[in-house]
């Protein structure tokens, strides 16, 4: 990001990701036209606008439920940590299954008239104080325009310059769309299909990505419990011994700022929590490289400054960290981005000095 901005770049990784999501979107569809002339025959069977209809309507939503199930899955175990790196391209992959199936709705249901296609689409129905006729459309066009927001601003160039307050205020907007796509569903397909199969999937899904949030959050509510400071302010993580070689030890200081703890070659440095990028939590990543190493999207810092490697220039906070007795202690305090700190040393009790440069 330091270095300026340049057209994306697909990486091996990526184009493996987006070929493999790209196929599976692909034979889900073919799949759905298959099970739909098995399921209908004629003369009930449905014209293959309709079967298009609803298949690029299902793969999106079922798209949208992976894209929700990522996070707090990489939260609960670090194998979905890979998946969770692409996220970003899913999600503009969803919005593009989306966009079909709004065009092919508008074109099949509101093309033939004198009216123009998306203004008889807006205008066809307006009975919203009725739940039973309630133009379930302008639920899915709002959901729509928040997906294109969300897939549009995707790229870092937007992160950047937006803020990352900014920038993820917007992409948990998420959120509702899900909402909306949900009520979207309810108030249309739910309505003429009274079959018990839409509501049992659409209710599973639901069941699901609630369930998953409510356990990462209730993983999170367990470290974000402040731990005690001593009697001189700094704050005793534990053992130097428990912290694995690579990894960190994560724990939250009573002010509430999350601090990664991490142990590379017996030596001890504390950071920030939160990745410069997009908030990512470092202290779940490892370090790779002599760099910690964000398990979101592969950022690093050094460990003894928080600063990234040349040729970059991003820089996170750092923190005073000694060891006692075997147990280490760290400072909750926060250092200035980018301020250097002596390591503490498994075999030394004593208290680094910190370098202001």
């Amino acid at each position: 990001m330091s270095l300026g901005y340049k057209a994306v770049g697909w990486s091996r990784h990526k184009k493996v990701y987006d070929a493999a999501v790209t196929a599976a979107v692909l034979l889900y569809i073919a799949a759905f036209f298959i099970a739909s002339s098995i399921v209908y025959a004629p003369p009930n069977a449905p014209g293959p606008e309709v079967v298009l209809i609803r298949a690029t309507g299902s793969c999106a939503i079922i798209l949208l439920h992976v894209i929700l199930c990522i996070g707090p899955l990489a939260r609960l175990d670090r194998r979905v940590l890979p998946i969770l790196y692409n996220r970003r391209h899913l999600g503009v992959i969803t919005f593009l299954v989306a966009l079909v199936h709004a065009a092919v709705v508008t074109g099949y249901y509101h093309g033939f008239g004198s009216i123009q296609p998306f203004l008889s689409l807006l205008t066809s129905n307006t009975n919203f104080s009725s739940l039973k006729a309630f133009p379930f459309e302008a639920l899915g066009i709002v959901a729509l325009l928040i997906l294109f927001l969300m897939a549009a601003t995707s790229h870092d160039f937007w992160l950047k310059n937006m803020g990352a307050r900014a920038w993820k205020s917007l992409h948990m907007l998420v959120y509702p769309a899900y909402a909306l796509l949900i009520g979207h569903v309810a108030l249309g397909a739910m309505q003429s299909d009274r079959g018990s199969t839409i509501p049992i999937l659409l209710s599973i899904g639901v069941i699901i990505v609630s369930t998953l949030h409510l356990l990462a959050a209730r993983r999170e509510a367990r470290t974000d419990q402040g731990t005690p400071a001593l009697a001189d302010g700094w704050i005793d993580v534990g053992p130097a011994a428990d912290i694995p070689e690579a990894r960190a030890r994560i724990i939250c200081a009573p002010a509430g700022e999350r601090i990664a703890i991490f142990n590379h070659h017996g030596s001890i440095s504390a950071v920030t929590n939160v990745c410069a990028h997009q908030g990512g939590p470092l202290g779940e990543g490892r370090i790779i490289d002599g760099c910690i190493t964000c398990p979101w999207h592969g950022w690093q810092y050094r460990p003894a400054d928080g600063c990234s490697p040349p040729p970059f220039a991003e820089k996170i906070a750092t923190f005073p960290v000694r060891i006692t007795a075997g147990r280490v202690e760290v400072h909750p305090v926060a250092l200035p981005p980018g301020t250097p700190v002596n390591p503490a040393r498994l075999h030394d009790a004593d208290a680094p000095e910190v370098s202001h440069h």
